[in-house]
This record gives C-alpha cells, structure tokens and sequence, in this order.
C-alpha cells in the first residue's frame, strides 16, 4: 500500500471521516488516488431522488404554495426516469427489482407529506444549506457539510433535519451517538445560534422520527474524537483494506486488493480441480448441505 501523507484532504466531511473508518483503502482510492467511479448504488439514487423532491417541496411552500400530493409524486417519477440509468446504478440484492427501490422512494414521501401537511409547523432558515467550519482555533481541523433542512421550530428552538431513505431506524442509543447532526450543531453555534437546538431525524420510508439533543460536554467530545480521528487518517501509511458488511455496496469492490486475491484465489482452486480429475457430489458421496449453500 502507498503513504500519502500530503495528500489527504484538507478540509473533512462525516462521510469521508466514516469511509476511513469503515476501509481505510477505499478512504484512499476515494479522496487520495481520486478514482473516479461512474455508477453509484441504487440506495443513494434512490435517496438523491428523494431529498431533491423534498427540497423542491418545501421551496414551493415556502412561496406560499403547498402542491398536492399526486403532483408531488409526478414530480419524483419524472425525475427518477430522467436521471435513471441501467448501466451506471447497482443492484446489489438481486432479487429486488428496480420498480421495488422506485416504490420505496415514493412511499417515503408521501409518509412525509402526509404527516407534514400542510407544511405549516416552523419556520424554514435553510435548505439543502452548506456549511464549513473549523473545530480548533488555528484552522488545522477544518469540517463541511450539507444540512438538508434548517428551521425554527414554533417554540423559539432550532432544529437541524436531515432526512434517511433506509427501510429500517436505528435504535436509538446509536443515533443519540451520532456525529453528523453533532458536527452540524457545533457549525451552526459558531453561527452565532443560541439556545436550544434540536437534531431531527426522518426516515421516511418506516415513517418514523426521531429527536435528540446535545450538551456543551457531549458536543466537545465529537470534537475531540474527530480531531483524533483526523490526526490518524494524516498520520496513516498503510491505507489496509479492511472487509466488512459493506464490501458488496462498494463501488471500488473491483480493484479492492482482497476481491482481488479472492479472485485469484479461487482461479488457483479451480485450476487444481481440473488437474485431479473433476468430481461431483455424488462421487464423493454426499450432497452440499444447506449451510454450506447458503455460503455459495
């Protein structure tokens, strides 16, 4: 594996600080090596589709039209086809279709638009809103992000959405650990916000919600494990793959070294087969159980 000490990025985000963390290479083929990939998972097609038509919805709103639900969901297919592409959007579950993931962004906003409407509950301050911030004085710990929806809510308090397409939520003792809304509050206080803020998140697809909030203490302490977190990513040599649940979803899979050695790997075996003669199972006498199909 290559060193590439003055290659890593200078400014962070939680899903690049998440990619080292989840495979150290891919955080390299990504960020450092720069590969550039033209397919991308269903799920974050699918997710892209949604947050888009949510964003759009809220812009009407905000103009003081509340659009129906029917035009609503015209609007998601006709941008789901316009931006569908077979070849360059992976399946990994092949026994789901691709009308399944066209369902399930539709169902997660109209869970949303039912429960929201009409639309009238808090103030919008930010849509799709950016944000760059520094979590140390000297500028070395440098953060960007993207909230999807920032607003006031009735009661005075600000709230920091983010919107999630995955099928299922968390359980709660996870996203009360979460990063991301953490980081985006430190953001949004060094704006000069004050009082309450509340991170909220919708998983649209189950329809459900779910609110928390920080203190001084826990807010300090993602800043230290992020700082740690980067000072190990610019102090890493080795950028090792590290295989996961995740590999399959990963769009590097292809030139990931282990993929690469399992490959061979199995060439190796195969070839031995052929030069002992082939078998098959009811040669050697019994059939593969069901364990060790499931492994196929």
């Amino acid at each position: 594996m290559g060193s590439y000490p003055s290659s890593v990025q200078d400014v962070f985000s939680h899903s690049s600080l998440s990619s080292y963390e989840n495979c150290p290479r891919k955080y390299a083929f990504r960020y450092i090596e720069k590969i550039q990939v033209d397919t991308e998972g269903i799920e974050a097609f699918v997710g892209k589709r949604v947050h888009e038509i949510l964003e759009r919805l809220y812009q009407f709103v905000d103009d003081g039209v509340v659009p129906p639900l029917p035009q609503v969901l015209k609007r998601y297919e006709a941008n789901f086809d316009d931006a569908y592409n077979p070849e360059k959007i992976r399946i990994v579950r092949n026994n789901l279709s691709i009308s399944h993931y066209r369902a399930m962004g539709a169902k997660g906003i109209e869970n949303f638009y039912r429960r929201h409407y009409p639309f009238d509950s808090g103030e919008t301050l930010g849509l799709e809103r950016p944000i760059r911030f520094n979590l140390d004085e000297n500028g070395q710990y440098r953060i960007r992000g993207i909230i999807d929806r920032l607003a006031r809510a009735p009661d005075g308090a600000i709230e920091i959405h983010d919107y999630k397409t995955s099928a299922r939520m968390p359980a709660a003792k996870y996203l009360r650990r979460d990063r991301q809304l953490s980081l985006y509050e430190i953001a949004i206080r060094d704006e000069g916000f004050e009082g309450e803020i509340r991170l909220v998140w919708w998983y649209v697809t189950p329809n459900r919600m779910f609110v928390t909030r920080r203190n001084e203490g826990e807010l300090n302490q993602v800043k230290t494990e992020v700082t740690n977190l980067i000072d190990a990513i610019r102090t890493e040599t080795l950028w090792e793959p590290r295989k996961g649940p995740l590999c399959s979803w990963c769009e590097y899979k292809e030139i990931c070294p282990l993929f690469r050695a399992d490959d061979a790997e199995k060439r190796t075996t195969h070839d031995n087969f052929e030069k002992d003669g082939e078998k098959d199972s009811e040669e050697d006498g019994e059939d593969p159980s069901n364990s060790q199909l499931s492994l196929l």
